[in-house]
């Protein structure tokens, strides 16, 4: 876990805001668990991330979205209309004349 504040005042204290905690019949500590992910920084009050989370969390939005092809634009070499072509080879709707990029 690596906490930082998200005003990066510095703080170096922070509060879990849905931790359970586990106690004995004396209100001895025993355990804890994380039911949410949820922090704030104890310095100003505001909200905390935990950056050792991120690597994870853009691996797996870069395999949910679907790889689209890019397009580019070029000017057709014979009537010189700008074409919007992707990755693979296209004709010009004016012309008729191959294009590749």
């Amino acid at each position: 876990m690596q906490l930082v504040c998200s005003r990066r005042c510095g703080g170096r204290l922070f509060r879990a805001l849905f931790a359970e905690v586990e106690l004995d019949s004396g209100g001895e500590y025993q355990g804890h668990r994380i039911a949410q992910p949820g922090y704030i920084c104890l310095s100003c009050g505001a909200p905390a991330f935990d950056l050792s989370l991120v690597p994870a969390e853009m691996q797996a939005e870069a395999e949910a979205e679907p790889a689209t092809p890019a397009t580019v634009d070029i000017l057709c070499p014979v009537c010189e209309t700008l074409v919007s072509v992707s990755g693979e080879e296209m004709e010009c709707p004016n012309c008729g004349a191959p294009l590749e990029v």
